[in-house]
């Protein structure tokens, strides 16, 4: 028997977005946040062009955010290049973000490393693991 739970997500619907968000974030999430997930979306895989993303709660307390659909050519600074379904695209522009905005030496940024954590176990069971993992290393 596994003593490890599954860390699960659920998309959060629409009408209560903002709360869960705000909950989480404060109001560093629409000025800090997610300008640099979009951001790092946009510098990732050069064919992302903007569009409507979706929320995702995780069971351990995490979030994630991705774009609706989609497969995106992703090309990072490490090296790494390949094909990321736009749930793994979200998974990894936010751990990329996460890990940017922790080093800000404020409350926020304790936030967000706790964040990259949480979404990180998450993402251990996701089955594009290997190239979410190539993308951030």
């Amino acid at each position: 028997m596994n003593d490890i739970e599954t860390i699960t997500s659920h998309s959060v619907p629409e009408a209560d977005r903002a709360d869960f968000v705000h909950g989480l974030f404060g109001i560093a999430f629409p000025l800090r946040l997610e300008p640099t997930i979009f951001a790092t979306a946009g510098r990732l895989a050069s064919a992302y062009g903007g569009g409507y993303w979706s929320f995702h709660a995780l069971s351990n307390g995490g979030f994630f955010m991705a774009p609706n659909a989609g497969a995106f050519e992703v090309v990072c600074e490490n090296g790494f290049e390949g094909t990321l379904s736009a749930d793994a695209l979200g998974i990894t522009a936010c751990l990329y973000a996460y890990s940017h905005l922790s080093f800000g030496g404020d409350a926020f940024a304790e936030v967000c490393a706790e964040h990259y954590h949480l979404l990180r176990q998450y993402a251990m069971d996701h089955r594009e693991v290997g190239a979410i993992l190539a993308a951030i290393d």
